[in-house]
C-alpha cells in the first residue's frame, strides 16, 4: 500500500511539472524523511505483533520432590445420587465438597474414579489440582449407563492407581450412599488395608431416604407404581471403613465431613512425592515492547519537513 501510494504521489507531482525542478523549489521537503517515518512505523508495528505473541524462552521439565500423600477419590454416580435430601442433590453436594478439599491440598497427589454398576478412571493420579477441579465439575450420572453401586470394583481400581512407593501414604476416599452394592466391597477394602492403603467412606444422604428425581417434577417408581425412596445405608459404609482401617463420616450441607476427613488424612505418614512440572517461562516481550515504544516516539517527533535548526544534520535528509 505504501509503495502504491508513493506511485500515486509521484504521478500527481508530474502533473504540476518536472519533479527535479519542483524539488528545488520545495527545499524544505524531505522525501527521505517520509520513507524513514514509514519504516519506523513499519518496524514498530512488527514488534508489537511479536509482543502480542508473547515470545518466551527457557521452558523445561523438572522433577520436584514434595512431601505429601496420594489420595484417590471414588465417587458414586448412580442415579440414586440425584436424590435431594442434601442440597442441591447428593452428587452436586459431593462435587462441591471435593472442590473444597482440593483447595486445601498443597503437595498431595489426587486421582478420581467414578462408579455405578462398574467403575472407570475419570482422572489418573496427579498434582494438577486445576485439572482435577475441571474433571470433577464435568461428572454426571450419564457417564456410566450401567446402574448399580460397584464399590468393590472402585476400590480395586483405586489400588492400581497408586505409585509403587511403599513410603508414600496412600488413601482412598469413597463418597456414596452405599445403596444396592452388589460386589464384595468389604473384602476389597480389607485387601487394600493389607497393602497399606487406608479406605475412608463419606456417606451422603439421609437414612430416612428421599425420592429420586427423573425430570419434569416426577420421581422414579417401582413396577407397582410406588415412588422409590433412596436411603443412605450407613451400616455398609461403616463396615467398609472398618475393614479398610479408615473412618466413616456422614456428609450434610456443612463442611464438617471434609474437615474430619482432612484431619484423618493429616495423620497418614507423608513422604517425598516426585512430580514432573514445567518450569516457568522467561517472558521476552518487555524488551520488544520498549523498542517498539522508542520507534513510535522517534516516528512521532521526526518531522516530514526539514528543520532549519538541524539543517547540517544529514542522517535523515
Amino acid at each position: 500500500f505504501y509503495v502504491y501510494s508513493n506511485y500515486r504521489r509521484r504521478k500527481r507531482i508530474r502533473k504540476y511539472g518536472d519533479p527535479v525542478l519542483l524539488h528545488k523549489l520545495m527545499s524544505d521537503v524531505s522525501v527521505n524523511r517520509m520513507h524513514v517515518k514509514f519504516w519506523l512505523m513499519f518496524m514498530a508495528v512488527g514488534l508489537i505483533i511479536f509482543v502480542l505473541a508473547r515470545p518466551q524462552f527457557g521452558s523445561k521439565m523438572e522433577t520436584i520432590k514434595r512431601s505429601g500423600i496420594e489420595t484417590v477419590i471414588a465417587l458414586d454416580i448412580s442415579n440414586s445420587m440425584l436424590a435431594e435430601d442434601v442440597y442441591p442433590n447428593r452428587l452436586e453436594r459431593a462435587k462441591q465438597m471435593l472442590t473444597k478439599m482440593l483447595e486445601g491440598m498443597n503437595n498431595d497427589k489426587v486421582g478420581v474414579i467414578v462408579f455405578a454398576g462398574r467403575a472407570f478412571t475419570q482422572l489418573p493420579i496427579t498434582s494438577d489440582y486445576q485439572s482435577a477441579k475441571m474433571f470433577i465439575s464435568s461428572i454426571n450420572t450419564d457417564l456410566i449407563g450401567q446402574q448399580g453401586t460397584a464399590i468393590g470394583s472402585a476400590i480395586k481400581m483405586a489400588c492400581n492407581s497408586f505409585s509403587d512407593s511403599e513410603k508414600t501414604g496412600k488413601s482412598i476416599i469413597i463418597i456414596t450412599d452405599a445403596e444396592n452394592h452388589e460386589d464384595d466391597a468389604k473384602g476389597a477394602a480389607k485387601e487394600a488395608a493389607e497393602k497399606g492403603i487406608q479406605v475412608n467412606v463419606i456417606g451422603i444422604g439421609k437414612p430416612e431416604g428421599s425420592p429420586i428425581p427423573t425430570g419434569g417434577g416426577t420421581y422414579k417408581k417401582d413396577k407397582a407404581g410406588n415412588v422409590v425412596m433412596s436411603k443412605l445405608n450407613e451400616s455398609v459404609g461403616q463396615e467398609i471403613a472398618m475393614e479398610g482401617n479408615g473412618i466413616y463420616v456422614r456428609a450434610d450441607n456443612s463442611n464438617e465431613a471434609m474437615r474430619y476427613m482432612q484431619k484423618e488424612l493429616d495423620k497418614i505418614a507423608k513422604d517425598d512425592v516426585e512430580t514432573k512440572v514445567y518450569s516457568e517461562y522467561n517472558e521476552q516481550f518487555p524488551v520488544l515492547a520498549w523498542i517498539a515504544l522508542a520507534l513510535l516516539l522517534l516516528e512521532y517527533f521526526l518531522m516530514e519537513k526539514k528543520n532549519g535548526l538541524f539543517r547540517n544534520f544529514k542522517l535523515f535528509d
